[in-house]
């Protein structure tokens, strides 16, 4: 029987998201690791004064880039033989992954909006 069908379905489905959330919270404080660290080898760029919605979704695409250009070189790391940790590796790929679906969420959302405010009328 598939786990999914029937009246376990809706069981399987919370734990499912439940790891997801996990997964998510995880990422989020590895990320504040990784700022911290970066933070502390480079000094942060200053908050540019009245930083409007243009400068708020430049800064979040530039995080997503910036976890999938650490996922493809941990990738690349661990297929030369650098890297040893399976773990570290399939993280930083799921952490890409979660930010990348996070990003097109948003992009729907947009893009709804958008289409809404084009058939209203004036």
């Amino acid at each position: 029987m598939n786990p999914v069908s029937g009246a376990g379905g809706a069981g399987a489905i919370n734990q499912v998201m439940q790891l997801r959330q996990q997964i998510i919270d995880r990422s989020s404080v590895l990320q504040e690791l990784h700022q911290d660290k970066a933070g502390a080898a480079t000094e942060a760029k200053p908050a540019s004064e009245g930083g409007g919605f243009a400068d708020s979704l430049q800064s979040a695409l530039e995080g997503v880039n910036a976890a999938q250009q650490r996922s493809g070189d941990i990738t690349a790391a661990y297929e030369r033989g650098e890297v040893t940790d399976i773990a570290k590796v399939m993280l930083a790929r799921q952490e890409a992954g979660v930010a990348f679906e996070a990003t097109l969420q948003v992009r729907n959302k947009l893009l709804s909006a958008y289409q809404e405010i084009m058939r209203m009328g004036v």
